[in-house]
């Protein structure tokens, strides 16, 4: 089970950080992402965080790299997403997801959690 959560209001250029708090998974080979839609849109793929052993690995979509940071508390089993200088083409609802046995970008998630809406306003 992922349980996302932090969505919320604000304005342009201010942050935000979502939490995403699982269950049922081990941290290792397991990858946990962000993905946004709106609807009628495509989902798209925000970042996400891998686990092999000790080490993570972090990959981002290109229009948020240096303005969002996915990091995790593995003893608190969460995953965060702080995003910084939020646009109002941010706004979406983000969901988190995992996949298991994760072998590298892109992130194919088998484990969906419910959506958290962010939005932006200019």
């Amino acid at each position: 089970q992922l349980q996302a959560s932090g969505g919320g209001l604000v304005q342009a250029g201010e942050s935000l950080t979502l939490s995403c708090t699982f269950s049922g998974f081990t941290f290792d080979n397991t990858a946990i992402g962000w993905f946004r839609q709106d609807p009628g849109k495509q989902r798209e793929g925000v970042a996400g965080i891998s686990f092999s052993g000790d080490l993570s690995t972090t990959f981002y979509e290109d229009s948020v790299k240096g303005r969002f940071t996915i990091s995790s508390d593995n003893a608190k089993n969460t995953v965060y997403l702080q995003m910084h200088s939020l646009q109002p083409e941010d706004t979406s609802t983000y969901y988190c997801a995992a996949e298991e046995d994760f072998g590298g970008p892109p992130l194919v998630p088998g484990y969906w959690g419910q959506g958290t809406q962010v939005t932006v306003s200019s």
